[in-house]
């Protein structure tokens, strides 16, 4: 039985960047009350496992790469390796080794109480929490005068490979607070963090990396060019790639819990089905091979839901429940599982708490997601850089659009003096009908910040003819634009 009964206008379960977004944005400039439960640290996956302490793990092997590729400096640096303790160090800086108090301090200073717990939905607006862990009776009720925000995001999924479980592998946590770098490495998976793993693994000292892909491409989802050229790239860095294959079970020598970034046991044999039998033998497995709503024993049942997906609308509010008092933002709704667009929706579904709050319309472009549908923005920090936003080639003809295409090398002045190994590709998809883009995609050397020009030109509608009066500065590679378009011109 509860010990007691606490009401807030807006409870949050969830406390990573989407998350504390809507607790903040629903309570901006008002007296509203916000709470926040979470059950490990505030700040989510994003902040202590994922895509901090990744980018950390990958920004010094760009910079040694960067070096070697500059003369004037690569005599300097010569045959130089990372030092893997200065790197793990600086990882854990930017992870607050795993101290969640700054968060915390900005929580209070944005007036959102932090509750640490674990809670399920009770009913309409009703929250039951425990302090103890998913299962433990709950030791306080909270009631929402507004909103209740589901913000839980989601765990790594373990394929129901024989053995595999058993074998103790790494997830997602392990290799990105890795304490010890294996000899031996086998990834399953071919997404954005198997080719990110491989990536930074290779450039810690990986002697042997085999990166198992059941698909035909790495990067499946994104414009063939771009899997093919980080394919080449981790080929070419000693990886072994192995398309159209899967584990067909796996067995490991004394398999023990060590820790999130230890060795888990001893030799780790893999054997193989598909296009590539046999076996191989590594010293740590990692499985990354998707991710699924953390929603177990969150009590959607008690509001006439089933475990999974969240779907909503495009104000966040979850469909299928009445009254727009249950909202769900981040990778737990599975619009676009991505750190940005979760903020977004966070940004969003605040404005729109708010604004049913004080009983205002909700006129507007802020309070509408839409973002999320078919403009969502990313970067896959490999080496090559894979940047996208919108619709490939194939997704665009999918949709039933009529489409011209521009693809092109990245090759001017300023890809040239950036470094002497700059390579890179680029390509725009474009709607005949309303000769605007919609898709873009950018695959090379630290082409991050070339995405969100397109972006702008996504989001925007921009008329192809008005891009061409956007007239990129010289000597960058942004000058790539004008490339593009000059090729569309013929």
């Amino acid at each position: 039985m509860a010990t007691s009964t606490d009401e807030y206008d807006v409870i949050v379960i969830g406390g990573g960047p989407a998350g504390e977004n809507a607790a903040a944005y629903a309570v901006a400039g008002s007296d509203r009350s916000a709470a926040i439960i979470e059950h490990e640290l505030l700040g989510g996956e994003c902040s202590y496992w994922a895509c901090m302490p990744s980018k950390a793990l990958l920004r010094p092997a760009e910079v040694l790469a960067a070096g070697r590729a500059m003369p004037g400096v690569r005599e300097t640096i010569g045959e130089a390796t990372l030092d893997r303790r200065a790197v793990f160090t600086r990882r854990d800086e930017f992870t607050s080794h795993h101290d969640d108090s700054g968060q915390r301090q900005w929580a209070a200073s944005v007036g959102v109480d932090v509750i640490h717990g674990s809670a399920a939905l009770t009913g309409e607006r009703t929250v039951e929490l425990s302090t103890g862990g998913h299962g433990d009776p709950p030791t306080r009720t909270l009631r929402a005068r507004h909103a209740v925000v589901l913000a839980t995001g989601t765990l790594a999924s373990i394929p129901p490979v024989p053995g595999l479980r058993e074998a103790l592998p790494w997830i997602s946590r392990d290799a990105t607070n890795l304490r010890e770098v294996p000899e031996r490495v086998a990834i399953i998976g071919g997404g954005v963090v198997a080719t990110e793993c491989a990536t930074w693994l290779l450039a810690l000292g990986v002697r042997e990396l085999t990166v198992i892909v059941r698909g035909s491409a790495l990067l499946a989802s994104a414009e063939p060019f771009a899997g093919d050229l980080v394919t080449e790239s981790l080929r070419a860095s000693g990886a072994t790639v192995l398309f159209g294959t899967s584990p067909g079970a796996v067995r490991r020598e004394q398999p023990r819990d060590t820790g999130v970034g230890r060795i888990h046991g001893g030799p780790v044999t893999i054997t193989l089905d598909g296009r590539e039998r046999g076996e191989i033998t590594v010293d740590e497995v990692i499985v990354a091979a998707g991710r699924h709503p953390a929603t177990s024993g969150l009590g959607l049942a008690s509001v006439g839901l089933t475990d999974g997906r969240t779907p909503t609308d495009d104000h966040l509010a979850v469909l299928g429940v009445p009254g727009e008092w249950l909202y769900a933002v981040g990778d737990v709704n599975g619009r676009a599982a991505l750190t940005h667009m979760g903020k977004y929706q966070g940004r969003v579904c605040g404005d729109v708490i708010s604004a049913r709050a004080e009983g205002r319309a909700l006129d507007g472009a802020r309070f509408t997601a839409s973002a999320d549908h078919a403009q969502v923005p990313q970067v896959v920090f490999t080496s090559p850089e894979v940047a996208s936003v919108g619709r490939t080639e194939r997704a665009a003809r999918a949709d039933g659009i009529d489409v011209e295409t521009v693809e092109i090398d990245i090759a001017v002045a300023g890809s040239s003096l950036a470094r002497d190994d700059f390579a890179g590709r680029a390509k725009l998809v474009i709607d005949r009908g309303t000769d605007t883009l919609v898709g873009a995609t950018f695959a090379g050397t630290e082409v991050a910040e070339l995405v969100h020009a397109a972006t702008v030109a996504v989001v925007g509608a921009v008329p192809m003819e008005s891009l061409w009066h956007a007239v990129p500065s010289y000597p960058t590679v942004s000058e790539v634009w004008l490339r593009l378009l000059e090729a569309r011109r013929g």
